[in-house]
């Protein structure tokens, strides 16, 4: 199964769109909370909220986890090991005030912690290649990268 996740503040209609795309073309069951996002999945299971109990079954019962740069979601994913692919809301199409989720993916993809998608046009091919992708499940690991890039980006 794989759940996609966008957080709860804004409208990702770009990621959503193209996953519900995605559902028609292949064998796997999608489960996608969208938030605030308008758009309307006519091909995966869809919710806005759930509490977080609820969520992190989501996230546990998942083979694949595809989110927005929002850290919580990152690091929910990763601490349960799921092979992570991360698409950034990016400034240019309305989706958040700066590019700061752009930088977050860079950072953790460059790491080897997540599988980043910057054309969402690729995100087919990114899910493919997650599959074979070992997530990293250091704690103290991830907080230190964060905790670096928060203090040289502020």
């Amino acid at each position: 199964m794989i759940f996609v996740t966008v957080g709860t503040a804004r409208d990702f209609s770009r990621l959503i769109k193209k996953i519900d795309e995605i559902a028609r073309k292949i064998n796997e069951k999608i489960i996608v909370q969208k938030g605030k996002t308008t758009y309307e999945p006519k091909n995966c299971e869809y919710f806005r909220f759930v509490p977080r109990k609820k969520y992190l079954e989501y996230i546990k019962r998942a083979d694949i986890i595809i989110t927005h740069a929002g850290v919580g979601n990152i690091i929910s994913s990763l601490k349960n090991k799921k092979p992570t692919i991360v698409v950034p809301r990016r400034k240019k199409y309305n989706e958040h005030r700066n590019d700061h989720q752009m930088d977050i993916t860079k950072k953790l993809e460059s790491e080897g912690w997540v599988l980043a998608c910057y054309d969402i046009d690729n995100l087919r091919e990114r899910i493919k290649e997650v599959k074979t992708l070992s997530p990293k499940s250091e704690r103290s690991q991830i907080k230190g990268i964060l905790k670096d890039f928060i203090e040289r980006n502020m």
